[in-house]
């Protein structure tokens, strides 16, 4: 049995990230581990940290639920502080 399909997406509709990158200074891209962050968790960070809307307004503007963008959000900020404190790249990619 095959997953069932992602729901479409509202997400950074006045750009689309493509092959961002951040790493830490002074340190080679070849040499870091990366984490890979989907611009659909980036979208909800910034919604619900940036842009300070609740994870309903979010969802709302998503196109989500609720509980969909709570997920994004825990596995968007996991992902951050990860490659913060660990010092790996972090790249922002677009979901497939």
């Amino acid at each position: 049995m095959s997953p069932r399909p992602k729901k479409p997406r509202n997400c950074c509709p006045h750009r689309r990230p493509e092959d961002l990158v951040f790493k830490p200074a002074g340190t080679p891209l070849a040499e870091l581990e990366r984490v890979a962050l989907a611009v659909d968790e980036l979208e909800a960070l910034r919604l619900c940290d940036q842009a300070g809307l609740t994870q309903a307004e979010a969802g709302e503007q998503m196109a989500i639920s609720r509980g969909t963008v709570q997920r994004l959000v825990t596995s968007g900020r996991k992902k951050l502080v990860t490659a913060l404190l660990s010092g790996q790249a972090l790249m922002i990619t677009l979901n497939d």
